[in-house]
């Protein structure tokens, strides 16, 4: 196991290591530095240490046989026995890995009567699919699905795993990971195969979106990477393809420290933000709580759902739901109006694959115009009236 610690007969308390520290994990007792328990093992204060006052071991690398991992896995989650919108899509862009590698594409689906979607799996792109089906599995849950993933990579051994960024990959990959003892790069934007080393080059927004990583995992197998729903494209199916359906023998936990009682649908009866081909959404630049009545109103004439970004959710004013942005929801529609929205990066990360953009904005500076395929300098509140006039005489017209 890695360990660090402070070497307090030769500290000095210059306080470089606290300064260097990127997770803040080092504060001063006195004239001692004192390393605390949300260290992640970096080692990033140990070069900037010039008495030699770090102790730092790191762990063990245990060598892996790269060899020995081929292919790539989709995690196609399911719900209601139908797969995910966001499993073809990561069928999509792992094809193109996969024409990169010159390697096949595999499906995962878990659950129970899941067969039927076979032929749409592999006419979005897998060669083959590892279908478990039982009773016991008709409900997600992230500790016997864990079990059973962690069960497959470990037999089969592919060499890259993808899952969809959702409240159910979310859960599942690190736990993956964790068990497998590899890597995982969450909430990927972008993913590509080295042309020399032949590695997947995960890339991220990193600090609040400000930068973009590119991560590898170049000792560990398998190479592990989630992806936002929206954010790739599903490949035009080809009903024509065939592919193979194998049904491995797996042990099924029963020894749950979890169990789905009840699930529970959404209640919202508003259009869904991931399946809207428009959208209505509203930043800090509408002023008020109150005018996003105006917000709604423009929604219904235009038969569109509302989203928001995150300060009015912060605020109160309209549920997390509604979110955009690299905390919120991706979407994909085919038209964007934003109204009062900034442009700041953490949002445009929830809405960069988005046909038309539409923005409104009195700053004539806002960075939302650098990237709008449409722009009104102008007040929201003076502009979404006329918007819903003409809307609603246009949809009497027919």
């Amino acid at each position: 196991m890695g360990d660090i610690k402070i070497l307090v007969d030769k500290c000095i308390g210059c306080k470089k290591c606290v300064s260097t520290c990127p997770f803040g994990a080092i504060v001063m007792e006195g004239k001692t530095a004192k390393i605390l328990d949300n260290c992640s093992l970096c080692g990033a204060c140990v070069s900037s240490c010039k008495f030699e006052a770090i102790d730092f071991t790191r762990d063990e690398v245990k060598p892996v046989d790269l060899s020995e991992y081929e292919g790539i896995w989709v995690f196609a989650e399911q719900k209601n026995n139908r797969a995910a919108d966001v499993a073809l899509e990561l069928l999509g862009i792992a094809s193109k890995l996969a024409a990169d590698l010159e390697t096949k594409v595999s499906a995962v689906i878990i659950g129970e009567n899941v067969a039927d979607n076979a032929k749409t799996l592999i006419a979005h792109g897998a060669d083959e699919i590892y279908m478990i089906e039982d009773p016991a599995l008709a409900n997600f849950n992230d500790e016997s699905y864990c079990d059973i993933m962690t069960q497959l990579i470990t037999e089969y051994k592919p060499d890259i795993v993808l899952l969809g960024a959702t409240a159910y990959g979310r859960s599942l990959a690190p736990r993956i990971a964790s068990r497998l003892d590899t890597g995982l790069t969450a909430d990927c934007t972008v993913l590509e195969i080295d042309p020399e080393e032949k590695i997947l080059i995960q890339t991220r927004p990193a600090f609040g979106g400000n930068i973009m990583a590119s991560i590898i995992c170049p000792n560990h197998r398998p190479q592990m990477a989630t992806v936002r729903p929206k954010v790739m494209k599903a490949i035009e199916p080809d009903f024509s393809r065939r592919g193979e359906v194998i049904r491995p023998q797996v042990n099924i936990p029963t020894n749950l420290n979890t169990k789905v009682l009840e699930v529970v649908s959404n209640l919202d009866s508003g259009i869904n933000l991931a399946d809207a081909d428009v959208i209505v959404a509203a930043g800090r630049g509408i002023g008020e709580a109150k005018n996003l009545e105006l917000i709604n109103e423009l929604a219904d004439a235009l038969g569109a759902a509302v989203a928001a970004s995150r300060p009015l959710v912060d605020a109160g004013w309209i549920d997390y739901s509604h979110q955009v942005g690299q905390t919120g929801k991706t979407v994909a529609p085919k038209v964007y109006f934003a109204f009062g929205i900034s442009g700041a990066i953490q949002h445009l990360a929830g809405m960069s694959t988005t046909d038309i953009i539409i923005a409104v904005n009195k700053d004539k500076e806002a960075p939302i115009f650098k990237i709008a395929n449409y722009g009104i300098v102008g007040d929201v509140t003076e502009v979404l009236p006329a918007m819903i006039k003409a809307c609603k005489e246009r949809k009497n017209r027919g």
